[in-house]
């Protein structure tokens, strides 16, 4: 099958691996351990998990759910039993296909909102102070003000943010990371000793709310070429645009879209619900990515080296004309629908066969994909796919 069209846009099939190591304190009966999923979200959307062959841990069950917050999805996995000192591991990696968009089409003239009347509505959530984004403190109020100086436009303010927290006491940061003493990564620390990235997304969503514009955290993993935990950064509301992504630690924005794996877009309640540090002791601050609902189970960390770790992987890229790409985004768009729909659901064995086959060909397509970076070598696996889920019957 040849799509043709005029236009040409860029898609990328991003890869993200997570480790996912797990240490028993005690004696459990069979428990939960729900992990952040990328959600379908603007110019990304699933494909396909795939759990790895030297996963350890005894998998009952999983599932992707839907979580209070939408587009906003979780991984669910029910497992067996463990004994006390055991360790399992948990080791999978999803597909993603990503649309690159640079933002580049951003208004330049849009003035600073005045108040959230000049906003809409649905975006209020983010302009609200808490613990780990203390917006309304004047130490923040007097740093925005810097930062606006005699600038009045939306994207002007956001570059200037971008660049201080580049900037704003790097030598400290250095010396914390040297000594491994991150201290607490809320706004106002951040300000006064510098952070990690997810104290300096802390940082900017602050100085952003001080001056009316919405901004969250977001959970991501990117193609850095080395193992992290999760890279966080951070989406401002430009009010004549939309959602636009800031990088906290490149101090870059805009930012384009096919460089990261978007796996959670943060509440207020997520800034209020924060974990210690895994590695850093000292470290707090942090908004949750897993979620194990025993006490007697919990996440095994080192380093990023060994224990429990992720890393984002870019594998491949295409250059497809308007049509084709938008037809390539529509049909995953509707093999993930069924997919997520279908994934760990009580079926009879008829149907099991469908998804299971189904599954195949979303892989498969991947792995086309890869070996020959032909589009129709994807699309023939991915029709592949929703011809299966069509095929079964409730």
């Amino acid at each position: 099958m040849q799509l043709s069209g005029l236009e040409k846009k860029d898609y990328f099939l991003l890869r993200v691996e997570h480790y996912l190591e797990l240490e028993a304190f005690g004696q459990t009966d069979s428990f939960s351990v729900k992990y952040v999923f990328p959600p379908e979200y603007g110019y990304q959307v699933p494909i396909v998990l795939e759990l790895c062959n030297d996963t350890s841990a005894n998998i009952i069950n999983y599932r992707i759910e839907k979580d209070i917050y939408e587009p906003n999805r979780i991984v669910n996995f029910t497992l067996s039993s463990m004994q006390e000192g055991q360790h399992v591991l948990l080791h999978f990696t999803i597909w993603v296909l990503v649309e690159d968009h640079d933002f580049s089409d951003i208004p330049e003239d849009t003035n600073m909102p005045q108040s959230r009347n000049d906003i809409p509505e649905d975006t209020w959530h983010w302009l609200s102070s808490s613990e780990m984004v203390q917006s309304k403190r004047i130490r923040i109020r007097t740093s925005a003000n810097k930062l606006e100086g005699q600038h009045d436009n939306v994207l002007s303010y956001a570059q200037n943010v971008s660049n201080f927290i580049l900037k704003h006491r790097y030598a400290l940061f250095l010396l914390q990371l040297w000594t491994r003493t991150f201290f607490k990564q809320d706004a106002l620390t951040t300000l006064r000793l510098n952070g990690e990235n997810v104290g300096r997304s802390h940082l900017a969503c602050a100085l952003f709310r001080n001056k009316n514009i919405p901004a969250r955290v977001i959970l991501a993993n990117n193609d850095q070429g080395f193992w992290t935990q999760m890279h966080y950064m951070v989406e401002y509301y430009h009010p004549t645009y939309g959602w636009v992504l800031l990088d906290s630690t490149k101090g870059e924005t805009p930012y384009p879209t096919h460089t990261q794996i978007i796996n959670r877009i943060c509440s207020i309640d997520d800034e209020e619900d924060t974990k210690t540090d895994y590695i850093y002791r000292f470290m707090k601050g942090e908004e949750r990515w897993i979620w194990i609902d025993t006490d007697q189970v919990r996440p095994y960390y080192v380093d990023c080296d060994q224990g429990s770790k992720s890393q984002m992987f870019t594998e491949a890229e295409m250059e497809l004309s308007s049509f084709a790409g938008d037809y390539t985004f529509f049909r995953t768009q509707n093999v993930y629908a069924q997919y997520e729909k279908f994934l760990g659901a009580d079926l009879s064995i008829s149907n099991k066969n469908h998804v299971n086959n189904a599954i195949t060909f979303q892989k498969q397509a991947c792995y086309q994909l890869i070996q020959t970076q032909d589009i129709d070598e994807y699309i023939f696996f991915i029709e592949k796919a929703y011809d299966e889920y069509k095929a079964i019957e409730l």
